[in-house]
């Protein structure tokens, strides 16, 4: 246990004050903030089983965020920024769409995320949104967020079932004006200007179909590389990633109500 962290805050983590970054930089404060969450499960109209873990803010009814994983799987630091949305006053669901499956190694992860069946991803998006939708202790105001792998899956799960708004950190957003004419409320990009993936070109085309679909856009640029947002990896930014959260949670409150 680290200096100056006490038991109650291991294991109350951001409900204590334990800064974000902290969290997630640390393998046990991540896992202990991780255990508070409650596990859910429901069946699409497959017949699929399927998993999400739930944080529930201290006041409800409450707006609602989903919230999708990196590449690596739903993993505790996913899970820990669910519980920090909660504790800004939303209701935080963490789905997976890895059935399970959590990688700590990039190749094992890039497997994991080519194996990924779109069709079968968007029928796990659109029950967990709808899910949210038909909860009594929801607004009906819904929002998705998402890193990497879920930042594009953010987008897509926006453009599958409308939402109120929609979150992308570096995540791929290369869909066309007809597909993204279908989202509901105004989308919020996070994009590093030395990301070799998610590039200047990608998102350039994305702003321009996003203005030809005739919907709302902010883009932020960071002179940061892909995933400087996770504090785990070589790419991590801390100044950036905190103005991003930031920026998220004011994007958030305002189109939420949060």
């Amino acid at each position: 246990m680290g200096q100056g962290v006490s038991r109650r805050q291991l294991v109350h983590g951001l409900a204590a004050g334990v800064p974000l970054a902290a969290v997630l930089s640390s393998p046990a404060l991540a896992q202990a903030v991780a255990a508070t969450l409650t596990t859910v499960t429901g069946t699409t109209p497959s017949g699929r089983t399927v998993q999400a873990s739930l944080a529930v803010p201290a006041k409800l009814p409450a707006p609602a965020v989903v919230l999708i994983h990196e590449f690596w799987g739903l993993n505790d630091q996913i899970r820990a920024v669910a519980a920090e949305a909660a504790r800004e006053g939303m209701l935080a669901l963490a789905i997976d769409l890895y059935g399970g499956a959590v990688a700590s190694e990039r190749e094992a992860a890039k497997k994991l995320m080519e194996a990924v069946d779109p069709a079968v991803a968007t029928e796990t998006v659109a029950f967990w949104i709808q899910w949210l939708k038909a909860r009594k202790d929801v607004t009906g105001k819904v929002a998705t967020l998402g890193w990497c792998f879920g930042g594009g899956w953010s987008l897509n799960a926006s453009i599958a079932e409308p939402v109120d708004a929609t979150v992308i950190y570096y995540g791929r957003v290369d869909r066309p004006a007809e597909q993204l004419a279908r989202l509901k409320g105004p989308v919020l990009g996070h994009f590093a200007s030395r990301d070799a993936w998610i590039n200047a070109e990608m998102v350039g085309g994305f702003e321009k179909a996003m203005a030809t679909a005739g919907k709302p856009l902010t883009v932020y640029w960071y002179d940061a590389d892909h995933a400087f947002a996770n504090p785990t990896g070589a790419r991590y930014d801390a100044d950036d990633a905190k103005l991003a959260w930031q920026r998220t949670l004011a994007f958030l409150k305002a189109t939420l109500g949060a």
